[in-house]
């Protein structure tokens, strides 16, 4: 979903007439705490089912790895959208958190994939998501929002993505058009505080 969001921000920005120098100039902290997050979870989605202690504590290692985002987007906090991004993972690490570690996922939303995730997810070979019952915490924080034809992407989401991607889009905005603004008004490159990339 993320990508999603990326993607329909860049085409509304270029429809808006805005540009790409803004991303060139961003300087983020704690710019390596974002890779390192993406190598984590390829880690684990790709070798959950061949290692079993990795499986055992896949939970585990999301929940590290949304402490470890939450941390890089309040390092960031004064970037635009940045505090609605936070908030949308926030609220996916609290549902996770307190259903061990893993998004529940209900059955009706996820009749929009394929049968054989259903299966997967009650085998527990899925260590992100889990199946939502009686017994989830808050699940309506939860992937409980189907998307399915017109959208492009059939997938399930939870509340959080929708406000993580509303975050994205207006951070996005602010790079291609608002710094353009910026720069007309007053005749000098976007800069963009928050330090250097560590």
């Amino acid at each position: 979903m993320v990508l999603d969001g990326m993607i329909l921000s860049f085409i509304v920005g270029l429809f808006r007439r805005g540009n790409l120098k803004g991303l060139s100039n961003l300087r983020l902290k704690g710019g390596w705490i974002f890779p390192l997050l993406l190598l984590l979870q390829l880690g684990v989605y790709s070798f959950q089912n061949q290692f079993q202690e990795l499986g055992k504590y896949s939970g585990t290692i999301f929940m590290i790895v949304y402490i470890l985002g939450l941390f890089f987007l309040f390092l960031n906090r004064n970037y635009p959208g940045f505090g609605v991004i936070f908030l949308g993972v926030l609220l996916n690490f609290i549902v996770m958190m307190l259903n061990g570690g893993r998004m529940p996922v209900a059955v009706e939303a996820a009749a929009v994939l394929d049968p054989s995730y259903i299966e997967a997810l009650k085998q527990g070979l899925y260590g992100k998501h889990t199946l939502l019952n009686e017994s989830t915490k808050l699940g309506f924080l939860g992937d409980i929002i189907p998307l399915s034809p017109p959208y492009p992407r059939t997938q399930v989401i939870s509340i959080g993505d929708v406000i993580m991607n509303i975050g994205i889009f207006l951070f996005i905005q602010h790079l291609m058009v608002g710094g353009k603004k910026e720069d007309k008004d007053t005749g000098n490159s976007l800069s963009l505080e928050g330090g250097d990339i560590q």
